[in-house]
């Protein structure tokens, strides 16, 4: 059995218990919501999705790579009927396999497989001189799996999405993405070749590994994943001892996708944990973090909490009850041993990204930010991305809702709820050889080859 209990876990900060009746009707409002915001916030020309709404900037892969797998969300719970689905699904993966590839610095979409991590609306080209990016890609087709092994009817359109998700993923390079070193690249510009820096360091990238490691055209080295894990940082954060990273979507991406309950590589089996349990403590230690306060910030307690990358109010600098603060925009926020980022700013990606995690207190923090703000923060879509109570008196609101923050609230709440984009990956061949090559053994796993 899995040593699932904290060393922290008799010292839980305690919840002011909200009705289960009250919770699962705001969670059905917030998933329909959530839904919507994939379902209508899309370019009707090459049906990517929207980075952020209502500011329009550009689409984003990544956000694409979670509307793919909220679609099938909304076929299975009767918000849109499943040719509906399919057909928006056949949509976005067409134009992606359609879409120019080359090394051009301008005109293109993607290069070896790859894409660029924001496209330009309409055309879907290379937005300004952003890079080609590993982990975006990675979390696209991570998407792609998700509808590849959902759509299974035996019909026009979904055999056509079976077809065309096999050739977008057996096309991508990432062994070209390694370039010769020991862990891959984060990137790659035409201007200026790779990015220096490389997927090391537990965070998002394990989807990524999995699948370039399952990949039966472009497999990066078997000893990729052991690499990976020798830069992991084991600590112990505010009574929590586990692979520390600082903001949470880290210990989230990658189980959007995939189930890591009862499944352990060498590293994890060795501690006696999953990484299920890994993003449980992380989550943890996250909000004691938060309900400790040592900056001070307005209105953090047991049920607003939640530090990770989110929009912010201003890049500035405030004093704030007699200390500097830097305040940021868009930044990477969070908590961990030598990670604290922090300028009053919660966003609810971080407790929504968390459900199956650690349920009530994530749960009960979105129903609490809910009531407490209204409509300041909780509109059509469900939740804008972020709130700052300190930067003025009037308290700061994100405008904006932001597809990558979108994704894990809905998705993992899904999951939570009927393991449903989970268990869809459990069938998927390219991730169980994946997970297998990576040296993962236990539950499910063994189960699927058997």
């Amino acid at each position: 059995m899995l040593g699932f209990m904290s060393c922290a876990d008799n010292k839980k900060a305690t919840i002011n218990a909200i009705d289960a009746k009250v919770l699962e009707e705001f969670a059905k409002d917030l998933k329909f919501r959530t839904f919507n915001f994939f379902w209508e916030v899309v370019d009707t020309v090459n049906f990517q999705t929207d980075d952020r709404h209502p500011t329009k900037d550009f689409t984003s892969i990544a956000a694409t790579g979670f509307a793919l797998p909220s679609y099938i969300i909304g076929v299975e719970n009767n918000y849109i009927s499943r040719e509906e689905g399919a057909e928006r699904v056949r949509k976005a993966l067409l134009w992606l396999w359609n879409s120019k590839q080359g090394p051009e610095e301008s005109g293109t979409t993607g290069y070896q497989g790859i894409y660029y991590h924001f496209l330009n609306y309409g055309s879907g080209t290379r937005y300004k001189n952003v890079e080609l990016s590993t982990i975006d890609s990675g979390l696209l087709f991570a998407g792609i799996l998700v509808c590849q092994s959902y759509f299974d009817a035996d019909n026009e359109i979904e055999t056509e999405i079976r077809q065309l998700a096999d050739s977008l993923y057996l096309r991508a390079d990432w062994n070209w993405a390694m370039n010769g070193n020991p862990t891959m690249s984060m990137g790659w510009k035409p201007e200026s070749g790779f990015i220096t820096s490389s997927w090391d360091g537990y965070n998002e990238a394990m989807i990524l590994l999995v699948m370039a490691m399952g990949s039966p055209t472009h497999p990066i080295p078997d000893h990729s994943w052991e690499n990976w894990v020798s830069t992991y940082e084991w600590k112990e954060y505010y009574g929590y001892e586990h692979v520390n990273f600082g903001p949470l979507f880290g210990h989230q991406y990658s189980h959007m996708f995939i189930d890591f309950r009862g499944i352990q590589d060498s590293y994890m089996k060795e501690k006696g944990i999953d990484y299920f349990e890994n993003s449980r403590r992380a989550t943890l230690a996250n909000r004691a973090y938060c309900i400790d306060n040592p900056k001070k910030f307005e209105g953090y307690n047991e049920n607003i909490w939640g530090l990770t990358a989110c929009d912010g109010p201003k890049n500035e600098m405030r004093i704030w009850k007699g200390q500097e603060i830097q305040f940021k925009t868009y930044h990477a926020r969070g908590a961990a041993a030598g990670y604290e980022h922090d300028d009053g700013t919660i966003t609810p990606t971080a407790a929504g990204g968390s459900i199956p995690f650690t349920p009530e207190e994530s749960l009960n923090a979105l129903y609490t930010m809910r009531t407490t703000f209204g409509d300041k923060l909780y509109q059509e879509y469900g939740f804008k991305d972020a709130f700052n109570l300190s930067y003025d008196k009037e308290g700061w609101f994100n405008e904006d809702y932001i597809g990558i923050d979108q994704g894990p609230i809905l998705i993992m709440l899904e999951n939570y709820q009927t393991g449903l984009i989970w268990d869809l990956m459990k069938k998927n061949p390219y991730i169980i050889k994946g997970l297998q090559k990576a040296g993962f053994t236990g539950g499910w796993l063994d189960a699927a080859l058997k």
